[in-house]
């Protein structure tokens, strides 16, 4: 279970080192990791702030009894009739802030905007930067319950993703397989993240949505899938093929492989992100393949299925033991097929752990 007491420590010294005075996150993932609160989110404003000697909610009353079984910290509620202006006046004075000027508030990037705009505009002449230095810099190094979570779910992803490829049949639609993905995990208590199943040409759109289409003969197979267990996702992209293989695809696929394996092997403590990113895009430009490589090598995954660090060629974050990403190179012919091999791995001392246990070879059906 996770330590909310910790996890503020944690963000106290965070904000000592970036002097930041306030983080104020809303109703989100931040707010969850930070306390285990995860509060309904509409218009009426709901904030976690937190100071160096203070972490309280504001929350409208309707709201406020739900969450406080989650959390000891106090709450500043509010009734639609008083309105949010007094309660969070009340929170800023009690924080011995609401008079000091020029403070540096760390926001919520996912926050509505009304929300970070009605704080911004009860302080006085207040600097704002979002959450980078902060909670999603912590939330970047995972801890070992949140890796043992994350493991555990890439593993049940695992035989998912047999199951998918085990109900490939002649005539069969790529709904058809999502269906039996979503039952696989609902069978097991979780549930799917998401479903990415391509045949044939489909599998050339990177984030394609399931179709109607059939499964035939010489079609390649990408199935990309995902399930969420204990708060937690998996994310994990593997190819196949039904009947005889595609023209290429057996050495598009030995090329995409070598990309991964060539991130994983750069992926390490100290590294910056575009490293990892030029690792696999090397590998895939000198196969001739670049200008078909048509996204970025990874995102990193925790209670978000995409959150920090990002592995991207512009990227000059320097990675850090805990982060825990994806490396997903891929290669996408149009009126062809696409083909992308997906692994999720975490940052140990000596290098880069994948999570999954299945191995990238080529799938082969029918």
């Amino acid at each position: 279970m996770a330590d909310y007491n910790a996890r503020l420590t944690a963000l106290r010294a965070r904000m000592k080192a970036s002097g930041t005075d306030l983080v104020a996150v809303g109703p989100s993932s931040h707010m969850l990791w930070l306390s285990g609160v995860s509060p309904h989110g509409d218009e009426r404003p709901v904030m976690q702030i937190v100071s160096a000697d203070h972490a309280a909610f504001l929350m409208p009353k309707l709201n406020a009894d739900a969450a406080r079984k989650d959390t000891d910290l106090p709450f500043y509620a509010w009734s639609d009739d008083e309105g949010p202006v007094k309660a969070l006046d009340d929170l800023l004075v009690a924080f011995g802030v609401k008079q000091k000027a020029g403070l540096k508030v760390a926001l919520d990037e996912t926050m509505r905007a009304d929300f970070a705009l009605f704080l911004l505009g009860a302080l006085d002449q207040p600097r704002h930067a979002f959450t980078g230095e902060t909670v999603a810099a912590l939330r970047a190094r995972k801890d070992a319950d949140e890796y043992r979570l994350l493991k555990a779910n890439a593993l049940l992803n695992d035989e998912a993703a047999k199951a998918a490829f085990a109900s490939l049949e002649e005539g069969v639609t790529e709904l058809d397989v999502a269906e039996v993905v979503k039952n696989f995990y609902r069978a097991r208590g979780a549930a799917a993240e998401f479903t990415i199943v391509g045949f044939g040409e489909n599998g050339a759109f990177p984030h394609h949505h399931c179709s109607t289409r059939k499964l035939k003969r010489g079609d390649a197979v990408l199935v990309d899938i995902g399930g969420r267990s204990q708060g937690y996702p998996s994310d994990m992209t593997r190819m196949g093929y039904f009947g005889s293989a595609p023209e290429g695809l057996e050495e598009v696929h030995g090329i995409v492989d070598r990309a991964v394996k060539a991130a994983i092997a750069a992926a390490r403590p100290g590294v910056t992100a575009r490293t990892v990113d030029a690792a696999a895009r090397d590998v895939i430009t000198a196969a001739g393949y670049g200008e078909f490589f048509l996204h970025r090598t990874g995102h990193g995954l925790g209670i978000d299925i995409h959150e920090g660090p990002y592995i991207t060629a512009t990227s000059d974050v320097v990675l850090e033991e805990g982060n825990v990403f994806s490396i997903e190179p891929g290669i996408y012919l149009k009126g062809r097929f696409g083909l992308r091999l997906e692994e999720v791995v975490i940052l140990k001392a000596d290098g880069a752990e994948v999570l999954s246990d299945l191995p990238r070879d080529l799938f082969r059906m029918g």
